[in-house]
């Protein structure tokens, strides 16, 4: 039996009752992690004495169709009108994009004019390579500010959540689409059906879906816990998904692992029916994610426990730093810092300050314990022993970026995949 969410909860956060992907009802919880606020819920100096409702991140897994998923939602509207993250101030992702675009637009011929539509399109920084390429672009994103910059910018989005009077829009005034993407927000629908079928009804006889999230193998066997928080109610895996897409009238044509936060998927996916021949790489997949035991749950309690081991490695290093009255400031203020710092404890008392490069976030706090987040010129300013590097995927180029910090003798700390310092 599902536990009801917790009372206080229910204004702004709801507990399904059936799996998103196949509606079975036979539901357990196989891993539960420190109830945190919505990972981007970052404070100005004047909220922080306020109250901040946290939600829970109990994992479920489904006995049905074997899909790990949340089932407390919180309100869309909570977690993305007022949305601070975006894509182009990171380079590694800039490039990821690019890249992206190149292999769509070659492995499936597009031409120029034809139509790419993204669900989640943030500020257009994937869209901006399809439109260089001669195709024409529409974004879709709820994040207001952030659309709104994206078609100042040159790349039309409009400023809604993505539904079937969007879709029916789209139809009428575009047409239908060549290439319809959904990238870091597949994972981010509670109605996935109902997105699905939407995507299909627009998308043209030879057109393809092309979607990225954060892949559940490298979850597992990297011990990435967390990319998981309120945005991501899903961890897709192949095996699920082709079930899903096939109930959707799609075709899951490949399914490639990719190295974006951490290691994703990328699932490209068609009409059923269409003209694109399935690659191998479904198949492959699907048995790499049996053989290591994905649909067990008895896996995922296995997993909470090398969550555990992470979490004493690094309080122990980090305690033993700060005995010596050493100064830490963290570097990125990604989602997931806001999952790491809550389940790992890493307070005020742990990190004196964080660094981030996006202009939205500076000058804020982190949601919950209210870690105050500076320009990275701080750096230089307040001359920290260590640096906890909390957008660890980025960990080369974040490094890379601060050589004379480290030519001056500064150290830095990885927390995963593996606790190490550098």
């Amino acid at each position: 039996m599902i536990p009801p969410a917790s009372p206080k909860t229910l204004s702004s956060c709801r507990r399904r009752t059936t799996c998103r992907l196949c509606d079975g009802k036979d539901l357990s919880v196989v891993l539960s992690l420190t109830p945190t606020p919505p990972a981007n819920a970052f404070l100005p100096v004047e909220a922080i004495s306020g109250a901040e409702e946290s939600y829970p991140l109990d994992l479920f897994f489904c006995a049905n169709c074997r899909h790990l998923q949340l089932l407390d939602v919180v309100d869309p509207r909570v977690l993305f009108e007022n949305y601070v993250y975006v894509s182009g101030t990171s380079p590694v992702f800039v490039r990821h994009f690019e890249s992206y675009a190149e292999d769509v637009i070659r492995r499936f011929h597009l031409k120029p004019r034809d139509l790419v539509v993204e669900i989640g399109s943030n500020d257009g920084t994937l869209l901006r390579f399809f439109k260089q390429a001669g195709m024409r672009v529409l974004g879709v994103d709820p994040a207001k500010k952030i659309a709104e910059k994206a078609s100042a910018s040159g790349v039309e989005t409009w400023p809604e959540f993505f539904n079937q009077t969007v879709a029916s829009r789209i139809l009428k005034i575009h047409g239908p689409a060549a290439t319809v993407c959904a990238n870091n927000v597949f994972a981010h629908i509670d109605d996935l059906q109902g997105i699905v079928q939407n995507v299909r009804e627009i998308l043209s006889p030879r057109g393809v879906f092309v979607f990225e999230a954060s892949y559940l193998l490298d979850v597992y066997e990297k011990t990435l816990f967390d990319t998981i928080y309120h945005e991501h109610l899903d961890y897709h895996r192949v095996g699920p998904l082709q079930s899903f897409l096939a109930a959707q009238g799609l075709e899951f044509i490949e399914a490639l692992r990719v190295d974006a936060h951490g290691g994703s998927l990328r699932g490209i996916a068609q009409k059923r029916g269409g003209p694109h021949r399935q690659g191998s790489s479904v198949k492959e997949l699907a048995v790499k994610e049996a053989d290591a035991g994905l649909d067990c749950a008895g896996t995922f309690r296995d997993f909470a426990r090398r969550i555990d081991q992470r979490k004493q490695e690094l309080a122990l290093l980090l305690k033993e730093i700060k005995g010596q009255g050493k100064k830490i400031a963290g570097f990125g203020a990604p989602a997931k810092a806001t999952t790491l710092m809550h389940h790992f404890g890493l307070g005020k008392d742990v990190i004196d300050f964080i660094v981030d490069s996006s202009p939205m976030k500076q000058g804020l706090f982190t949601p919950g314990l209210h870690v105050p987040i500076l320009p990275p010129k701080s750096i230089q300013e307040y001359k920290p022993d260590y640096i906890l590097i909390l957008a660890w995927n980025f960990a080369s180029s974040i490094i890379e970026s601060l050589q004379p910090y480290r030519n001056a003798g500064g150290r830095f700390i990885i927390p995963l995949p593996e606790v190490r310092i550098v």
